[in-house]
């Protein structure tokens, strides 16, 4: 009980540090950042095997690479708390010449950050040519990748998608944030992606789906259960279900928070959903 405590409160101080950092710049994208703390804290406090330190060819470590770089602001507070950068830095968030710009890149020099994700659909070729490099070099270790579902709309993913089961890549599990809302509307509306589960069968993936994206338990359970079926000849695809601006109620149900900072009253209604359990910034 004891260690799902410790998540759920890392996850509510994420919630703090995302709705401050970009209410402080007025700009930034809280809706997609706050469907993704639960499991980004999972994954950083939990699942994945990592080295102290930061370490750009990560060898004898897990892997992660983040697609949807937008939602950087969960990225950059898991990152900080987890000890990559000092937690103060979080402040600095859109500011000129900060490490921590709107989408991440690697020449800012930010300790966490593997790849530049401002251009969508990119993510999942670098991974897997990562994940290509663990097995070039005799690594057992996983690499782990985000990508949003209305990402998917872009080709480069599906030419990437065929590439990883032709290659047999089984150390990639890729995540998909399933929260069927996208910059200009629901998923649905903008461009359907159908049956996803159906489509990435079609291509030879392994798929689970985790109906319940927002809850630690069922977090910790998927995605070990994921981890579980790598090394057996197909990619891994996680279909996880969340909901955009979770843990903030009016920022919930709607595609509105995709990439718009709350005001004052916003800011103080969020944090009061939300109390301080970490320390802020």
């Amino acid at each position: 009980m004891s260690n799902t405590q410790h998540l759920q409160d890392f996850t509510t101080q994420v919630r703090r540090d995302i709705i401050r950092m970009v209410h402080a710049v007025n700009s930034g994208h809280p809706g997609g950042s706050l469907g993704c703390a639960e499991f980004l804290t999972v994954l950083y406090q939990k699942l994945m095997s990592r080295k102290e330190g930061f370490d750009m060819n990560g060898y004898g470590e897990d892997l992660f690479f983040l697609s949807n770089g937008h939602i950087s602001p969960v990225f950059y507070s898991v990152l900080a708390r987890s000890g990559y950068f000092p937690v103060s830095e979080l402040s600095t968030f859109r500011k000129l010449n900060s490490r921590l710009q709107g989408h991440p890149t690697t020449h800012e020099g930010l300790p966490g950050v593997r790849m530049a994700s401002g251009s969508l659909g990119q993510g999942l070729s670098v991974a897997i040519g990562a994940a290509q490099a663990k097995k070039l070099n005799n690594d057992k270790h996983i690499v782990y990748s985000l990508h949003g579902d209305g990402e998917l709309q872009e080709g480069q993913n599906w030419e990437a998608i065929m590439y990883a089961s032709a290659k047999k890549v089984d150390n990639l599990i890729a995540t998909v944030d399933y929260n069927g809302q996208q910059i200009d509307g629901s998923t649905d509306d903008v461009l359907s992606l159908g049956n996803l589960k159906a489509k990435f069968e079609a291509f030879d993936w392994e798929v689970l789906e985790i109906k319940e994206g927002n809850n630690i338990e069922a977090i910790i359970s998927g995605m070990n259960e994921a981890k579980a079926k790598t090394g057996n000849k197909k990619p891994i695809c996680v279909l996880l279900h969340t909901m955009m601006g979770n843990g903030v109620d009016f920022m919930m149900h709607t595609h509105a928070w995709h990439g718009k900072a709350p005001n004052d009253e916003q800011l103080a209604n969020g944090l009061a959903q939300n109390p301080e359990t970490l320390g802020d910034y």
